[in-house]
């Protein structure tokens, strides 16, 4: 299989996945998720995505129940990054194995597809990609579609490797990085969140001090295709002048769109802040601003 230039970091077109779709070597995963803001926006549920698979996925694929399956149980804090032995077998489970070139993709926002992409990414599997305007783009062209759950897959052999902690932050490296010359912080809420004038609040308003924002909504295109280089590099031109960035969002997703980006951009050194403003804006004593 010859993959276009790239791909392993970044991105695949739908008209490339329709060429492959048959490659034993190729792995479709959808972990999609919807979130349903509470009544006083306070945060959010949940729910996996899982009848809208049923309802039509690209053909092969299987769905990912992020929440359930690829995450650590906390009483506080959503998605947070599983142990490697969770994840080895969760990969397993999928019917991914260490050589296998995994497709992420999305049937709602693409920071679901980009969210699979960084983890695989933090467990030292170098072989993934996204869909490019994910399943919203492979429905609008017409091509094949299955209706129902996943069909049934060998489990794949995946082994165990522990996640990289260089792509990974602390509240502790947030707080360090806030009035730090060579470090940027990113939020990849919608700028409603960030000024603190609307939106889901995950328990304070506003945005950690001293972060830009730079939405992850407005790093694609309304097809869901990401922005062109061109539009990525202007957008993220005075994070690209920093040695290191931090996103982060509210729980860790949006975040990982800007990490995918900044990777097409050939940055080096950027974290997630898994935790994100579940963690942050429930301390007091951690500094936000409006």
């Amino acid at each position: 299989m010859t993959e276009p230039a790239g791909c392993t970091d970044c991105l695949v077109s739908t008209e490339w996945l329709a060429r492959h779709l048959d490659d034993p070597a190729v792995r479709v995963l959808d972990p999609s998720t919807l979130l349903l803001p509470r009544p006083d926006y306070s945060m959010y549920d949940a729910v996996p995505a899982r009848d809208a698979f049923e309802m039509g996925h690209i053909p092969g694929a299987a769905f990912v129940d992020l929440g359930k399956e690829l995450s650590t149980p906390d009483p506080r804090l959503r998605f947070m990054l599983p142990d490697a032995q969770t994840f080895a077998n969760a990969m397993a489970g999928y019917g991914v194995s260490d050589d296998s070139f995994v497709i992420a993709y999305s049937t709602v926002g693409h920071w679901w597809a980009t969210r699979l992409w960084w983890m695989l990414k933090v467990f030292g599997h170098e072989r993934v990609a996204v869909l490019d305007g994910g399943y919203q783009k492979w429905k609008s062209e017409n091509r094949p579609i299955e209706t129902g759950a996943a069909a049934a897959r060998a489990a794949g052999s995946y082994t165990p490797r522990q996640a990289n902690k260089e792509m990974v932050a602390t509240r502790a490296d947030v707080l360090a990085a806030i009035g730090a010359d060579e470090v940027c912080n990113i939020n990849a809420l919608r700028p409603e969140q960030h000024a603190g004038t609307g939106g889901v609040t995950y328990g304070r308003r506003g945005h950690i001090a001293g972060s830009i924002n730079i939405p992850a909504a407005a790093q694609a295109n309304a097809d869901n295709t990401f922005k062109n280089m061109e539009e990525l590099r202007d957008m993220f031109a005075q994070a690209m002048q920093k040695q290191q960035v931090i996103a982060y969002c509210g729980g860790g997703i949006a975040a990982t769109s800007t990490a995918l980006a900044l990777a097409m951009l050939g940055h080096k050194r950027v974290k997630v802040y898994d935790a994100s403003l579940t963690e942050w804006a429930a301390d007091p004593e951690l500094p936000m601003e409006m």
